[in-house]
Order: structure tokens, then sequence, then C-alpha cells
């Protein structure tokens, strides 16, 4: 299997120094950059490119919005992650905007920080769990075709139901593989299947999907 190319940016070296020692013995992830600043990293990656470019901000500030919405733009292949130490609903939607895939915080630890760059990988997006709630709430103010999914849903298998309830509950690829005795594989393959069948775009989208039509209550 190919390894992952990983670009860390963070203005602190030793922060990325310590990310870097995480992932050390993930051997299937191989950080090619470790950068200042995302205006450092794009013009590297069009020599090396990488398939995830996790960045840090420890404070919002609007220019790191329209720096993600330029290093997409640049590298639209490359999938941003952000591991932001604020919770600021605003500028949590508009890095997503922006184009970025994944979105951790400070809680994070080494677990779900690889879970997420193999999330992305795969084609999926990511957020910790600790602030799902807080983009569905958000995500549910809005109301686009749901009459027409809730249609959809009859043509999702059983199995795809429960992949769907497990995953809008905020449970891992690998956590859902368990507890059904499946593997990640199939996980994903479920996923995709109920993105395709109910058109959806985002993993995000799936979730608001199951809680506006009861298969899962957002106070689980």
């Amino acid at each position: 299997m190919d390894k992952i190319k990983v670009a860390l940016v963070d203005e602190h070296p030793i922060m990325c120094d310590g990310i870097q020692s995480l992932l050390s013995d993930a051997h299937d992830i191989l950080i090619i950059h470790n950068k200042r600043s995302i205006s450092d990293l794009i013009p590297v990656l069009f020599h090396e490119p990488a398939h995830v470019v996790l960045t840090v901000f420890y404070t919002p500030d609007p220019d790191d919005v329209e720096h993600i919405r330029l290093l997409c733009s640049k590298h639209p292949k490359a999938k941003v992650l952000i591991m932001s130490m604020y919770k600021i609903e605003n500028f949590i939607f508009k890095m997503i905007k922006a184009g970025a895939k994944g979105h951790l915080t400070s809680e994070t630890n080494r677990d779900e920080m690889v879970e997420a760059i193999y999330t992305l990988r795969n084609g999926y997006d990511f957020y910790a769990k600790t602030i799902t709630n807080l983009i569905l709430r958000n995500y549910l103010n809005e109301d686009k075709g749901s009459e027409a999914r809730h249609e959809r849903e009859k043509s999702l298998s059983a199995r795809e139901i429960e992949v769907l309830k497990l995953f809008a509950q905020s449970h891992t690829n690998k956590e859902i593989a368990d507890r059904l005795f499946i593997s990640v594989r199939t996980v994903e393959s479920h996923k995709n299947n109920i993105m395709r069948k109910i058109n959806l775009k985002t993993t995000v989208d799936m979730v608001k999907f199951a809680i506006k039509n009861n298969i899962v209550d957002l106070n689980y």
C-alpha cells in the first residue's frame, strides 16, 4: 500500500516536531513537508504533492480562511485537515466553506489524528466529536430537499441504515466495523453507497439526513 503523504503547517517548530513524533509509528503515513505557514507550503507542493495537509491554528484570524481557500484552489487534490485551538462556530464554518475537509480541536489525541488522516485520504470528511454537534446544529437550520431525500431513504438496505445510524452517533469507521463484524473497507463502501443513493455530497449531510429522518436523535 502506498504511503499517505502528509504536510504539516504550524508556526511553532516544536509543535510540528511533536506532531511528527506522534505519527512516527504510523508506518503508512509519511511526513514530507514541515512548514511554518501555508504561504511557505504552497510552492513546494507543486514539486512534491501531499495527500493531506495538517495545519494548526491558535487564534481565529480572517487571513487564515483566505489562506485555506488559496491552498485548496492551488492544490485541489490535497485534503486539508485543520487543528484549531478554538471552537468558534463562525470560523469553523468558514474553514469548511473555504475547502477544509476535516477539523480537529485541541482535545484531539493521536488515534483521532491518525483516523482523520486515513479518512481524508479515503475521500471522506472528518470532524472531531467535540465539534460535530456545532456543525450539525448549523446545518440542521438549512432544509434543502429533505422531503425528496426521505423518499430515497427507502432504497437503503437494512445494513446501510445500521451503518448510517452508527456513523451519525459519531462512531469511527473502525468502531462501526468492530460492532458489525465487518472490515473498515466495507464500512467505507456502505457509506459511499448511502451517499450515492440519497444524493449527498458530504458526511456532514449524512448525519443531518439521519437526524432529520429520525434515524438517530441529536441527543443520543
